[in-house]
């Protein structure tokens, strides 16, 4: 898959380089801004407390 994508990407290497970067950027600012807050309200969010013997 890595090396499909490094092909994909124009440019000589510095500059695919940068655009994975870019990209994984945006990948992570996706999942941060609107995948885990929709996972987050879907898991069940009990207080759970490990007590000590």
């Amino acid at each position: 898959m890595y090396a499909a994508l490094w092909r994909v990407l124009p440019g000589p290497v510095w500059l695919r380089i940068l655009l994975v970067f870019v990209l994984l950027a945006a990948v992570l600012f996706a999942l941060a801004t609107w995948v885990f807050p929709w996972v987050d309200s879907i898991v069940n969010n009990q207080e759970v407390t490990v007590g000590s013997p």
